[in-house]
């Protein structure tokens, strides 16, 4: 019987070589084709550990015969830049000149970091989020400094505003309360520049449901039921009148009703049957 001797598909040279020399601890900086540099540890033939250096350009002009290395390293590709950190480190994005120092899970941001933005007037970093990560994305307690003066530190859910949170707004306006979805949902106060004051609920970013308004320059309270940020139906009454800065020219006067309560149950009823 004839002996059929079977040929073995053999690997790339490239891809051997690779294998041989699988990185594992701390080396000395590795250069990639694009001419980028990491610096730091591996694990496994994965960045992993302290990150000096960030990741390269994918480009149609690499070397075929590179490919099979790179295909090596892959972990994730995002806007044609190929990603493998997990553990702590640095990232630097060469375009914006943004820095992310802080934790790291499978090449995206995850755990607490801090992240950064360069100013290209004095060239000095601005310090934007930092708090916590997960999936690349802001995830629960951090503080967010936008461009102006305005602050947010609180709870967030896939990069957005969401649960416990308080927001100082450059007006001089600030919030404290609940969010959902990058805005006011649920129990919240929000304390005016000029000293009013709105405790209540809210839904979708406006007042809604029941709440008290202060007007601390008139010396008024309101109670009372908003829809979509109006007030519907509710009492007003002299609150702290003899210390305010403009109070009305006349208090309110007393109104004796044989049920108030049943009068604004009516009213109420009233929007919540519209809405």
């Amino acid at each position: 019987m004839p002996h059929i001797k079977t040929s073995k598909k053999s690997l790339p040279v490239s891809t051997l070589l690779d294998i041989k020399s699988q990185k594992c601890g701390l080396r000395h900086t590795v250069y990639s084709v694009s001419g980028n540099e990491y610096t730091g540890e591996w694990q496994n033939n994965k960045k992993h550990g302290e990150i000096l250096g960030y990741s390269f350009h994918l480009t149609t002009e690499m070397s075929v015969n590179a490919w099979p290395l790179i295909i090596t390293y892959i972990c994730y590709i995002i806007d044609n830049f190929l990603f493998f950190f997990q553990g702590k480190g640095t990232q630097v994005w060469k375009k914006s000149g943004a820095i992310y120092n802080g934790e790291w899970k499978f090449g995206k941001r995850d755990g607490h970091g801090t992240y950064s933005v360069l100013l290209p007037e004095s060239k000095a970093y601005a310090r934007k989020y930092c708090g916590g990560w997960r999936n690349g994305k802001k995830h629960g307690y951090g503080t967010y400094f936008y461009n102006n003066s305005s602050l947010y530190e609180g709870e967030w859910s896939e990069d957005q505003r969401s649960g416990w949170g308080r927001m100082y707004y450059e007006n001089g306006n600030i919030y404290e309360g609940e969010w959902m979805k990058d805005k006011n949902h649920g129990h919240g106060i929000i304390r005016f520049s000029n000293g009013n004051w709105y405790e209540g609920t809210w839904q979708d970013g406006k007042k809604n449901g029941n709440g008290k308004f202060y007007y601390s320059d008139k010396g008024q309270l309101y109670v009372g039921f908003w829809v979509a940020g109006v007030a519907k139906c509710g009492t007003l009454t002299d609150f702290g009148r003899d210390e305010a800065p403009a109070p009305a020219k006349y208090p309110i006067p007393k109104l004796h009703l044989v049920d108030m309560e049943l009068v604004l149950r009516e009213a109420k009823s009233a929007y919540l049957d519209q809405y």
